[in-house]
């Protein structure tokens, strides 16, 4: 992974073989971004996942991309749950193409979301009720793609139409799930929450 990181110009300043490895060099570098394994020694169960929820903890905000061979939901639930963005869940199988994985490293570390589709399904196949009810299906399409993580020009090219058609359906989500404009939070993230049904 440190190859492939750096082949796409990446600097990696530390690579790390533990979760408690890991707690300490998150503190010291502070990254722009971190790729986190869900399992880690010395437990080898959740060991990276928690020390990453630790430090988002510590550091609100704190850009990590968690990867993982299977979906976790409570997991996922609770890394989205601050609201603040800059996180992302991956499957590992996600790794091998080098071109997506890339794509999701950098969108997280600009403050989005690289939410895998597994694990948007497995998160939606948990919830009792629906809060989208509301919204039409091309809505409900458009919303999908955003926790994903795509960009309004990505989700444009993704249903064929404008970026303007796609600024209308997002403009018409906010309102329909009443997320006004506010400093303190991220709107698309707050969408992407009530999508996943965790917010």
């Amino acid at each position: 992974m440190t190859h492939l990181l750096t082949a796409h110009g990446f600097d990696v300043v530390a690579a790390v073989a533990s979760g408690p490895e890991l707690a300490a060099a998150l503190r010291e570098h502070r990254p722009e971004v971190s790729i986190v394994d869900v399992r880690m020694p010395p437990t080898n169960t959740d060991e990276g996942l928690q020390v990453a929820l630790a430090a988002r903890r510590e550091i609100p905000g704190l850009p990590i991309l968690v990867l993982s061979q299977h979906v976790e939901q409570l997991y996922a639930r609770e890394l989205l749950a601050d609201g603040a963005g800059a996180i992302g869940y991956l499957l590992k199988d996600r790794v091998f193409d080098a071109g997506q994985f890339i794509d999701a490293v950098r969108r997280v570390a600009e403050g989005g979301t690289a939410m895998d589709p597994k694990v948007i399904a497995k998160l939606l196949a948990g919830n009792a009720s629906d809060p989208l009810a509301g919204l039409t299906p091309r809505e409900r399409e458009v919303l999908g793609l955003m926790a994903e993580g795509c960009s309004n020009a990505a989700i444009a090219t993704r249903l064929h139409f404008s970026e303007g058609a796609v600024g209308k359906h997002t403009a018409n989500i906010f309102a329909k799930l009443d997320i006004g404009a506010s400093d303190d939070t991220n709107r698309r993230v707050l969408a992407v929450l009530a999508y996943l049904g965790a917010g």
